[in-house]
């Protein structure tokens, strides 16, 4: 309707939106991925008059993330992609990091000065929560491309504006790296936006491959005579741990370093005890002698604390922990819960509630499984029955309480201490905190 009549499509967009926020029926039902998000804003307790616009990040911090971002790398694909017709047809692009912050911003020269009215400048946070449905925040959510029209836009004020953004992922682990938006005052809206946006971001993703196989290449052939001289266990890695050759041992695609990589001994999940010594543009790992004992691992959950949740791994070669994100957080305790196994789509019901979105579970999983390895297994996906897990649980004191989940308490499906019950339907509540 909006490609056909701008204005009218505008008033009646307006009229739905207004019949959301106050609960009367609605000339007719937002599309679901606008439904979804306003769901998830009225939620988070985002003001549709005002929003809720948190400060501006200094142009120091700016610059520290934009050195710092792959985008940097893909500018140039994106200027040549969008600008050109951006500054004809009265758009700006924005370019945002994985926190919704805008790092770049240019295009129309009047455009750009409404925006700054709107507080869609250099610095600003747009997340989804922040400044409710948007260009910029809602493709970061869904991990698709989003156009976001008129009265779609929760926050009232932007409700003049026409915005599609899409995700910009890394093309290796599919981990997002930020969002490209194309920005506009109403009477610029096109059908076509969303999907020129979305070509212009796939690009920028082949981008990023061909200079990551590249810098790959460059570390191999670094790597072989190295490795031609190492009798036993070791691989070569970037600075990500993405392996450009081994020796000694099967192939992995991906080791998992410790957050801040030093030269020295170490214990690695996926390896034990080892050594790191670096090298240009990547690290040298030598492998112990003795592979790392897994007979009897025991893994403690722990979402007692709301904001710091860890899985701890202890074994025959000693024990490692490590910080956990909520969407990890909620995956492994499902999996704590469902020792029988989860499949991608049980995760995506129990996680998002849609059994459709596999291809995010699958994507998330292959990142857990970077640091917990042969602990645990697919198709489905499960802890081994070998491993021993606890979880620890906030009690409805405020306490933590723990429950051992032992292999065999298969398909039950719950954890269980004294009188409290824990069940996957109360995933999101433990891991996100709310109790």
């Amino acid at each position: 309707m909006a490609a056909v009549d701008t204005r009218r499509a505008a008033r009646v967009l307006s009229e739905v939106r207004s019949a959301a926020l106050s609960g009367r029926p609605a000339p007719l039902a937002p599309r679901p991925v606008i439904g979804q998000s306003w769901e998830r804003v009225l939620r988070s307790g985002v003001d549709p008059d005002r929003g809720l616009r948190s400060g501006l990040l200094p142009m120091d911090e700016v610059r520290r993330r934009r050195e710092s971002s792959a985008l940097r790398h893909v500018l140039p694909v994106l200027r040549e992609g969008l600008l050109s017709v951006a500054d004809v047809a009265h758009h700006i692009m924005v370019v945002a990091d994985d926190e919704g912050r805008v790092l770049w911003r240019e295009g129309s020269a009047p455009v750009l000065r409404k925006a700054d009215v709107l507080g869609f400048e250099i610095g600003a946070d747009w997340r989804e929560d922040v400044v409710g449905t948007n260009g910029v925040g809602t493709p970061a959510v869904t991990g698709r491309p989003v156009q976001v029209f008129a009265s779609e836009h929760f926050v009232r004020s932007h409700a003049t504006w026409t915005c599609a953004g899409a995700p910009i992922t890394d093309p290796r682990d599919g981990r997002l790296i930020g969002v490209v938006d194309v920005s506009g005052p109403l009477e610029t809206m096109h059908p076509a936006t969303l999907a020129w946006v979305d070509s212009v971001a796939k690009l920028a993703e082949a981008r990023l491959r061909e200079m990551r196989e590249r810098s790959l290449e460059r570390l191999r052939a670094v790597a072989a005579p190295v490795l031609a001289r190492i009798d036993g266990r070791a691989l070569v890695v970037d600075r990500h741990g993405w392996t450009a050759a081994v020796t000694g041992m099967p192939y992995t695609a991906r080791l998992a370093l410790p957050k801040s990589p030093s030269a020295g001994l170490c214990r690695l999940p996926a390896l034990g005890r080892c050594s790191l010594e670096p090298l240009a543009g990547g690290w040298l790992v030598r492998a112990a002698d003795e592979p790392a004992p897994r007979a009897a691992s025991r893994i403690v959950l722990d979402l007692g604390e709301p904001r710091r949740r860890t899985v701890r791994v202890s074994d025959g070669a000693g024990s490692w922990t490590r910080e956990l994100s909520p969407r990890h957080a909620e995956l492994l305790y499902l999996l704590a819960v469902h020792r029988a196994g989860r499949s991608a789509a049980d995760l995506a019901r129990d996680v998002f509630g849609d059994p459709a979105r596999t291809v995010t579970v699958r994507a998330e999983m292959s990142r857990v499984r970077r640091y917990l390895g042969s602990l645990l297994e697919h198709r489905p996906y499960r802890f081994t029955e070998s491993a021993e897990v606890e979880v620890v649980l906030p009690d409805d004191s405020g306490g933590p309480f723990v429950r051992t989940a032992p292999a065999h308490a298969a398909a039950r499906g719950t954890a269980t201490a004294g009188t409290h019950t824990a069940t996957a339907d109360t995933t999101s509540a433990l891991v996100r905190g709310s109790g």
